[in-house]
């Protein structure tokens, strides 16, 4: 999509806001960052929305004293309370909010200097509520871990929103990198924080209420991705579970809404199950043991069991729609698709040992029971293998889930086992890469968890799933 026009003399003005809670790793980082936005001056604002309780508020305090030192229009606006956690944090600001467009930033955040000029012009249309960016990862060679994080994120954007978008469908503010419309936020009814995804929830009541978002592939919101284990599952957790929480309060609206297209309701009511998924892999998972004992005890279902094995032919879609996002192409196309296989092999292993971990939060979201909103560490690490374990943010406590992990990974390297013994071959493959995946969460979690309790001498036993 082609730019449009932008005359800077009419240039609107912009509230920046940049969220935090207790990020005294980055929050310094982030604001410099913003600060550095070449946006004519005198058009553009920061707010800091510091929710924070440890010493991040006098190093908030000191750096926007600084910058505003500058002739940057700074504000620090801090919290006594954590009332709705961020949604609570954007509903409370926008009394103070003085532009006509809100940029939003979470604290892992480095947009670049040109980010408003990218993106304020798309509401040329003034039925445009949001322009909403791609994500970049500035730390995504970091390790495995954080390649598999890059490798799913970069189909989402790439091929769910941008295929979404092209197509006219509702989209999501992905809670960051992009750019609201004052008035389409209150025009939708504000912040609400009854979900732990108030961006996925703010977007469809936005957009169901006819305003119009734009997908920009091709411009960039550099961010961090998390290293740790636990961090990582914090942030699927409430991705996970906030979703659930989307289909169960919106789900009856989106059908019942007068006006709304056909096509937009299916393929509204398909994006906010998708977190679903995870239930599936994971019932699937445990009901392939049974399925492992019946083949062995009789040929009875053999006809039954032929039929199903077609399914196996969604994964060939499912390579598909990750191989149209990869970005390491190369022109050897050959060995880039070699790259592709073991990359995607390695994807749906870990996203299979994450199965229990995500069912859990999706069924929370589904039955309606409330949890905090964890917000996920930050490490301000950009490259290299810098060292992140003294970060005091990141969870020090292996909880049962961690330890039904575990003991999950045991069971599917015994149906292995069983099925190389029985000479049953058919569900090995998916029973390997059941095992690998339980046991690298498992030992992503414990390894961690070990490193940073080691001075301690012991590890604790979370009292909380």
């Amino acid at each position: 999509m082609k730019r449009p026009d932008f005359d800077l003399e009419k240039a609107p003005f912009v509230t920046v806001q940049l969220p935090v809670f207790n990020e005294l790793y980055v929050v310094e980082r982030l604001i410099e960052t913003v600060a550095r936005f070449d946006y004519p001056r005198d058009r553009f604002e920061i707010q800091v929305l510091d929710d924070s309780t440890d010493e991040t508020v006098d190093v908030i305090a000191k750096k926007v004293a600084e910058i505003r030192a500058t002739g940057i229009d700074i504000h620090h606006i801090h919290r006594t309370n954590r009332t709705g956690y961020k949604a609570g944090a954007l509903a409370e600001a926008m009394d103070k909010v003085k532009g006509e467009f809100i940029a939003i930033f979470d604290a892992d955040f480095l947009p670049n200097p040109n980010f408003l000029m990218e993106t304020i012009p798309y509401f040329d249309d003034p039925k445009v509520g949001v322009v909403q960016t791609r994500w970049s990862h500035i730390n995504k060679n970091y390790s495995l871990l954080t390649e598999l994080q890059a490798f799913g994120l970069n189909a989402h954007f790439s091929i769910e929103q941008s295929g979404r978008n092209a197509a006219g469908h509702y989209i999501n503010f992905n809670g960051t990198g992009g750019v609201w419309r004052k008035k389409t936020i209150s025009d939708a009814g504000g912040w609400e924080h009854d979900t732990l995804t108030e961006d996925l929830d703010l977007s469809y009541r936005a957009q169901m209420k006819g305003w119009k978002f734009r997908y920009l592939e091709n411009v960039t919101a550099p961010a961090e991705l998390p290293v740790a284990m636990s961090a990582l599952k914090n942030q699927q957790f409430r991705w996970t579970k906030g979703g659930a929480e989307c289909f169960r309060k919106m789900s009856k609206t989106l059908l019942t809404t007068r006006g709304l297209k056909f096509s937009d309701r299916i393929h509204g009511l398909a994006h906010l199950f998708n977190s679903s998924v995870f239930v599936f892999i994971f019932f699937t998972a445990i009901l392939s043991i049974p399925v492992l004992l019946i083949k062995a005890s009789t040929d009875k279902y053999d006809t039954v069991m032929m039929v199903g094995s077609f399914f196996i032919l969604s994964t060939v879609f499912l390579m598909v729609y990750y191989w149209l996002s990869y970005r390491d192409k190369t022109n050897n196309s050959v060995l880039s698709f070699i790259r592709f296989i073991g990359r995607f092999i390695q994807f749906l292993t870990v996203s299979m040992g994450l199965s229990l971990h995500n069912t859990i939060a999706v069924m929370e979201g589904y039955f309606g029971i409330k949890s905090s909103f964890v917000r996920t560490p930050k490490f301000n690490i950009s490259s290299g293998k810098q060292d992140w374990k003294a970060n005091k943010y990141v969870e020090k406590k292996i909880n049962l889930v961690t330890v039904l992990e575990g003991l999950l990974s045991l069971v599917f390297l015994g149906a292995v086992v069983f099925g190389i013994v029985m000479g049953d071959y058919g569900l090995i493959p998916f029973h390997a890469m059941l095992f690998i995946g339980f046991g690298l969460v498992f030992l992503y979690s414990i390894g961690q968890m070990t490193w940073l309790n080691k001075r301690s001498g012991k590890l604790e036993l979370a009292e909380e799933i």
